[in-house]
């Protein structure tokens, strides 16, 4: 796609499109989704939805992955104590989807897994089915963080970060 067709594709979409996208029940269930999933283990799982990139990113041409890099680092995901947060990012005007795991979680993930979930949910989104891929993707999440930061019953539940997802 041509760098203007790109740049006006971004700037067409808005929070608007993201309301839409996903409403409000929409976020609620995906909100109730993770903090079920947080109740399991020691992870932190955060979702962001955005609309279409900043226009900084698309006049440098930047990708997903590196706004959604950025987006990590913004929502403080990084910032968990156990270094085990992971950022589910989905950009409407793009109907890409990143997944991003800080350090904890990437050791014990090989970058085929991710790839193999992203692929799975593209199938949702390219139909508009925003709420069930992002629903599977905080599945296929859980499952790792499950695996490798699974909480002993009794143990404290330490929540870091939002559950609702954040829209941009």
């Amino acid at each position: 796609m041509g760098r203007l067709m790109r740049i006006l594709r971004h700037r067409w979409f808005d929070e608007t499109d993201t309301r839409r996208a996903l409403g409000e029940d929409a976020l609620d269930r995906l909100a109730q989704r993770v903090k079920d999933s947080e109740n399991r283990h020691h992870g932190e799982i955060r979702v962001c939805v955005e609309a279409g990139l900043p226009l900084s990113y698309l006049w440098r041409g930047a990708t997903a992955r590196e706004r959604a890099v950025a987006v990590f680092a913004k929502l403080r995901v990084w910032d968990t104590e156990a270094n085990n947060g992971v950022l589910i990012y989905l950009l409407l005007a793009e109907h890409a989807i990143e997944i991003v795991a800080d350090r904890g979680v990437s050791r014990h993930v090989a970058p085929e897994y991710w790839a193999r979930i992203l692929e799975d949910m593209r199938a949702d989104f390219r139909a508009g089915r925003y709420e069930a891929g992002l629903g599977r993707a905080v599945d296929a999440v859980d499952h790792i963080l499950l695996q490798h930061f699974g909480r002993s019953p009794g143990s404290p539940d330490r929540d870091e970060l939002p559950d609702r997802p954040a829209l941009l």
